[in-house]
This record gives C-alpha cells, sequence and structure tokens, in this order.
C-alpha cells in the first residue's frame, strides 16, 4: 500500500514539471526564434510481488521525466519592413559570438547594425559570415559594414540619341554634353559639337573635355553622314591635306593645320591665288563651293570651307616674295567608311586618367548603341549614356536567398558586401538551450557544420522576414488538460491511500 502512496507523489512531481513545460511554451509564444519543449515520461519499476522475475508479477512504482526535448519544426514567418530581418528557410542555425568570441546558434534573425557597423543580434551578438568587400572574403568572421564605399570608375564609353536637323545652316553647331569620370571619381564634361556642313547630310563633330579640344587626329573619324531618309549611313575623316606653293621666288607653304577635321567633308582641291603682292588672296573650290581664306598676319592664311566663319584650315607661310597671281593648292583627301564606334583621346588630365589608356569610346553603331538620326526636325538630345560613377557612401542593403548582403551606394552602383553563413548539427535535439534564444553544442549534438544557405541541405535565407514561435496554442492548451487531470488523479491516489491507511490503523480499535 506505501508503494501507491509514493506512485501518486511521482505522478504529482511529474505533472508539475509537465505544467512547467507548457507554462513556458505559452510564455514564449510570441518569442521570435523559440522552440517549445516536450517533455517524455518514464515508468519506475522495482518491485516484484513474488520476489522473483516473473514479468507477470511487477508492480510499478510511479512515473518519473524521463527528458525534455526541443522542438525543431519550423515557425511560421512574420514579414517586416527591416532589410535586416532574416529568416531561415529550412535547416541551419545563424552563427553570433559574444565579447569573448564564445560561439552560439539561433533561429532569431532580429538583426540590426551597431554603432560600429557591425550586424548584430538583439543580445549584441556579432553575426558571422564573409566579408567579401574585406581584405579577406574566405574566411568566416564578424560582419562588418563599416567603412564600406563603392570605390570610383573611370568612363571608357559614352553613348548619345539625338537627332540632327538636316535643315540646318552650314556653319551652324548643336551641343551634346554630358558628365564623365575620371579614375579617381572626379567629375568632368565630355562635350561633342556637330557642325552642318555645305555637303546634304554631313555633320563634322568635335569632342571637348572641359571645354578642352581633342587634338587634330585624336579622333578615329570627325564626321557623319547621313542617307535621304535622316539614317546614318557613313562616318568619315581627313586621311590627309598636302599643300603646294608656288610663287615667283622662294616661298612655299610650311605649315598646315586642320582645325576643324569635320568640315572636310568630302576629296577636293583648293586653290588659292595671290591677288597682290603680299596682300590678299582669292579662293577656289569646285567641291567647297562656299569656301573662303582669310589673311590673319602676314605669314599666317586660313581657310573656311563653308563660308560660315572659323577657320577650318590654316596655312603658314615663310617670307616669300609672294607675288600677284602666285598659287597654293590643298589637296584633301577625305575618307569614309561604314558606321562604327569612334574613339575619342581625351587630353591630359593632372593626377587621374579617364577611359581606356585616355580612350573614351562613342558606342555609335551596333545594338546597344543609342541612335543617331539626320532628320529634317528641331536637333534635339534624346539620351545620353555613360558608364564609370563617383566614389559612394552605402545608402542601403538587401539580402537575398544565398545570404548575400548587396549594398546600394550613394553613387548609383549596387555590390555584394557580405554573405551569411549558417551551420548545422547531426543531432539538433542534443543542443542545450543557453536562454536569450541561443543554443550551444554538446556531445550529443556533434559539432557545427558550417555552410551557405541554400547548399549542402541548408535552408534559405527569407529577407526581411522573422520566424516566430514553433509553439502551438492549440496543442499546449490540450496538453494543460491532460496535465491537470493527471495531477487530480494523482492527488486522488494520495488520498485514498491515506484513507485507507487510516482505516488500518482503525482495526486496533
Amino acid at each position: 500500500m506505501g508503494s501507491s502512496l509514493f506512485a501518486g507523489i511521482s505522478g504529482l512531481a511529474s505533472s508539475g514539471k509537465q505544467l512547467d513545460v507548457i507554462a513556458n511554451n505559452i510564455a514564449n509564444v510570441n518569442t521570435v526564434g523559440f522552440r517549445s519543449g516536450k517533455i517524455h515520461f518514464g515508468d519506475i519499476l522495482s518491485q516484484s510481488i513474488t520476489g522473483g522475475s516473473a514479468a507477470g508479477m511487477q508492480v510499478g512504482r510511479g512515473v518519473e521525466v524521463s527528458g525534455i526535448t526541443t522542438q525543431f519544426t519550423p515557425g511560421s514567418f512574420e514579414t517586416t519592413g527591416n532589410a535586416t530581418d532574416l529568416a531561415i528557410d529550412g535547416s541551419g542555425f545563424f552563427i553570433v559570438t559574444d565579447a569573448d568570441g564564445g560561439k552560439y546558434y539561433t533561429r532569431a534573425g532580429a538583426f540590426n547594425l551597431d554603432n560600429e557597423g557591425y550586424l548584430v543580434d538583439i543580445n549584441s551578438f556579432k553575426v558571422q559570415g564573409y566579408n567579401i568587400s574585406g581584405s579577406d572574403p574566405d574566411t568566416v568572421s564578424n560582419i562588418s559594414l563599416s567603412g564600406v564605399q563603392s570605390e570610383p570608375s573611370a568612363t571608357t564609353e559614352i553613348s548619345i540619341g539625338a537627332n540632327l536637323d538636316s535643315a540646318t545652316i552650314a556653319g551652324e553647331t548643336f551641343n551634346a554634353s554630358q558628365t564623365v569620370y575620371d579614375s579617381l571619381g572626379a567629375i568632368h564634361s565630355l562635350k561633342l559639337t556637330f557642325q552642318k556642313t555645305e555637303g546634304d547630310g554631313y555633320w563634322g563633330f568635335q569632342s571637348y573635355l572641359d571645354n578642352v579640344a581633342a587634338a587634330p587626329g585624336d579622333q578615329t573619324y570627325s564626321g557623319l553622314k547621313f542617307d535621304t531618309n535622316g539614317v546614318l549611313d557613313k562616318v568619315y575623316s581627313a586621311s590627309n591635306v598636302t599643300t603646294r606653293g608656288v610663287d615667283s621666288g622662294t616661298g612655299n607653304v610650311t605649315v598646315t593645320t586642320i582645325n576643324r577635321e569635320g568640315q572636310l567633308y568630302q576629296d577636293g582641291v583648293v586653290t588659292l591665288t595671290s591677288v597682290a603682292v603680299g596682300a590678299s588672296w582669292t579662293i577656289a573650290s569646285p567641291q567647297y563651293t562656299n569656301a573662303a581664306v582669310t589673311r590673319v598676319s602676314g605669314t599666317e592664311l586660313t581657310i573656311d570651307l563653308d563660308g560660315a566663319g572659323g577657320a577650318d584650315i590654316t596655312l603658314t607661310l615663310d617670307a616669300g616674295p609672294w607675288s600677284t597671281d602666285d598659287t597654293i593648292i590643298c589637296t584633301i583627301d577625305q575618307t569614309e567608311g561604314d558606321p562604327a564606334d569612334v574613339n575619342l583621346t581625351m587630353p591630359t588630365i593632372t593626377g587621374a586618367t579617364i577611359g581606356d589608356a585616355g580612350d573614351v569610346s562613342w558606342d555609335l553603331y551596333g545594338t546597344t548603341a543609342e541612335v543617331v538620326t539626320g532628320y529634317a526636325s528641331t536637333s534635339v538630345i534624346r539620351t545620353l549614356v555613360h558608364d564609370g560613377y563617383s566614389s559612394g557612401s552605402l545608402k542601403s542593403i538587401s539580402v537575398v536567398a544565398d545570404g548575400t548582403i548587396s549594398g546600394f551606394f550613394t553613387n548609383g552602383q549596387t555590390s555584394d558586401i557580405a554573405q551569411i553563413v549558417l551551420a548545422d548539427f547531426a543531432n539538433t535535439t542534443g543542443l542545450k538551450r543557453m536562454g536569450k534564444n541561443l543554443f550551444s553544442p554538446t556531445v550529443e549534438s556533434g559539432s557545427a557544420v558550417p555552410n551557405k544557405p541554400g547548399s549542402a541541405g541548408m535552408g534559405e535565407i527569407s529577407p526581411n522576414s522573422l520566424e516566430m514561435s514553433n509553439t502551438d496554442i492549440a496543442t499546449e492548451f490540450i496538453n494543460m488538460i491532460t496535465a491537470q487531470r493527471a495531477y487530480q488523479a494523482s492527488a486522488k491516489i494520495v488520498t485514498v491511500t491515506d484513507q485507507m491507511m487510516a482505516e488500518l490503523m482503525n482495526i486496533k480499535r
């Protein structure tokens, strides 16, 4: 009879422990990443009424708690507006370290950036992963976003979408300017000045960097030719200009300078004739019908091929003497080719570089090029495109399924900064609870096996989400009812046993 009393007491104790577990589960129903506990009971068998080992004659002596295991079934996800709130969709744990370097494992992904730029959990423990933009991108360490910047990139290519009005008067210009960057991220202005030539459909162009013109010959082409439908048909350049002077003495043309190559839009011969000793000249050209000549000084002549003003070719004369009817003949060789990209050699920048070894490519023709047309409508810029950018500071971050943290910078660039690492165990139920949603490995759990999210059986990262507690309220209420009934029944056993023992004591009366 005494055994029933102790069996009842063990039932009271065990049911009380079960209620402790249930209470803890319910109390943590809103705890992020919480894993509920489940209690397990075992019977106590230590008595045989025959004193032997007959299986049919054994009497139990009550119940004991044989174990409390952690349930690692997934919890539901709650969507948040915080980019650093992360949930694991599948197996694995986040790895965090305390101030002493001790490692812990958690499913609670409520992370944020501390005042030093480290990604930390609510306990200020540092999240572990790869710092892709750091000096040691292959080593698992504290994820730090401190001082992360987007390095500048020099402009190497531009493209322009524009229309050049075919009705433009020869000599008039149209500018297309855009921002470009050097190797230090400094801003510069790259301008293309288009000038209408005397020829139908021909436009010359000249490149400028910060209003400094590219030197003659620093453009692979110097002009565009449009067909009668306004479609880019050819690119051209002046491959050569030769001069020959004939005078009554020893005079000659010693220097020829092409000032605006784009105005030399076709092959031609320009003849200059002296009309007075050491004075004015006349000009004739069957190809460049509006050509004009101006004497700038005693030894210098400028030729304006379209007659709209400006020096297209400069001739430097020697002392002469030059007499009436002496001639200078300029022969222009112009080369045309199918539309192609244009290399623009930029003027030198102090302390930095721009382009690819100083050359900026104008993406003029091809599937990636912006279209330049020559329709009879107002000249207009439709699009300006360039690569290159200045340095930028981190503005915001985002996280993708494989745990990669990407940064969006103030210069408009996006790049990968870090990658979160997860860990898993051979036996997760062997992990030890450390409080604050943290677990620690034990001999039973085995060592942590780290891997990238989405690989080697690891779950993927769900950004802007938190995994909630896996406590099932309905199940816990049912368990609470059964625990209550078991406790009441065990108490009744004690009461009845006490009454029977009291009745036994009354026999002697």
